[in-house]
């Protein structure tokens, strides 16, 4: 079958606008739109058949409906539908009703065609273009700022804002404070007397006390953090403070000056937690972040029960140095962790003073020791444990994180 044969074949179907009629043979020649390339293939017929011209009415395409006809209209309700949202870059996407779709596609079925280009697709390049010419915004294939999709059977068009992300260090001086929101174990974040009906388990996270600044710099709908690990309840994060990615949800405004929501922050959240922020961030990065095992490294204050000479300690100490511990899940997560035995390497541990009878420890760690599991043997699932080479009950009675390093900060 020829190329006037197929167009023939098409305008069997129904009345076609030149846009469609283009459209299914959109991969043919270059530096045409379908409309030129459907209006010169529908001339071409014509002149083969010795028919008069024939200029086809938009509304009544038996497949778009008219709708190629209308990108300048739909580009002007993309552009009021992001109206006061702050973007530099955009992409277009088209929700295509499933009869339009079954249609097209029986054509290209039927007739065997080999170069067709779907509606979606031109109604998102010239629908974007339009958006484009009008608001002088760049379309991005990749990485937009904000999402159009257009809803032909519904006429409607629904913007989704992408996150912004920026990468920081955060220290919490505060015992008792989550890293990120928990929902109340009672009612799961409904509300109820117990927890005053905040629906929360905690009054408040690092993840709160650094997102509440920034949603409302950033005039969002959430903020989440990404933490490289996390540290215990009740353990602080000191020293140089511990990696994290914020991501910004739905954000209404991008071109944020990180150093004044850096104080803004560290202004709102004084004396319990700190934040350098170093820059922006990606979704890439979150992962990155996720997948690079920290090494970490301890403060403790250690509880005998029972005396113990520093010699004593530290030569029991001296046996936990480079040695891989194994550890089933703590009797203390065993609600929310897998119940699972787990290896992981003491890099480092020494004494470093003591007080009232108790030991100062610091201890580096692979990324998932369990340090207070480490002291006690957790009834024997920790093994080996202070407490197990000491022969005596152990604890902890204070921990601090006083310095998290990437594997590649190790140069591993």
């Amino acid at each position: 079958m020829d190329i006037i044969q197929e167009v023939e074949a098409i305008l069997g179907y129904g009345d076609t606008c030149n846009h469609c009629l283009g459209r299914f043979f959109g991969k043919r020649s270059f530096g045409l739109t379908n409309e030129e390339r459907g209006r010169a293939l529908r001339v071409a017929h014509e002149l083969a058949t010795n028919e008069p011209h024939h200029e086809p009415d938009p509304e009544s395409c038996w497949i778009c409906g008219g709708e190629l006809s209308r990108t300048e209209e739909w580009a002007k309700r993309v552009v009021e539908a992001v109206d006061g949202i702050e973007f530099e870059t955009f992409l277009i996407g088209t929700k295509v009703p499933p009869l339009v779709a079954e249609s097209e596609e029986m054509v290209w079925s039927d007739l065997s065609l080999r170069d067709p280009e779907p509606l979606k697709a031109e109604m998102n390049r010239e629908v974007g273009k339009a958006v484009s010419a009008i608001s002088g915004k760049t379309a991005d294939l990749k990485k937009p700022d904000v999402v159009a999709i257009l809803d032909l059977g519904e006429g409607t068009v629904e913007v989704q804002v992408n996150p912004v992300f920026f990468v920081g260090r955060y220290l919490k001086y505060e015992r008792g404070i989550p890293q990120t929101h928990w929902d109340c174990r009672a009612c799961r974040g409904a509300g109820c007397e117990k927890c005053n009906f905040t629906g929360k388990q905690y009054a408040d996270s690092v993840e709160e006390l650094i997102g509440r600044p920034a949603i409302e710099a950033f005039n969002a709908a959430n903020a989440v953090l990404h933490g490289a690990g996390r540290e215990d309840i009740d353990a602080r994060m000191l020293g140089s403070g511990r990696p994290f990615v914020l991501e910004i949800e739905e954000p209404r405004k991008r071109s944020v000056d990180l150093a004044a929501l850096e104080a803004e922050i560290n202004r709102e959240a004084a004396g319990r937690v700190e934040v350098h922020l170093e820059g922006w961030a990606d979704r890439k990065m979150v992962q990155s972040l996720k997948s690079d095992k920290a090494h970490k490294k301890y403060r403790i204050l250690v509880e005998i029960d029972g005396s113990v000479t520093p010699d004593e300690f530290r030569a029991a100490l001296d046996q936990l140095k480079g040695v891989t511990i194994r550890q089933r899940t703590p009797n203390r997560v065993a609600h929310r962790r897998a119940d699972k035995v787990r290896e992981r390497q003491v890099l480092d541990i020494e004494c470093t003073g003591s007080v009232d009878g108790r030991y100062w420890v610091e201890v580096v760690g692979e990324a998932g020791l369990y340090i207070k599991e480490l002291v006690s043997g957790d009834n024997g699932r920790t093994q080996p444990s202070l407490a197990q080479i000491l022969g005596r009950t152990a604890s902890v009675v204070s921990l601090d994180v006083v310095l998290v390093k990437t594997a590649n900060e190790y140069g591993e």
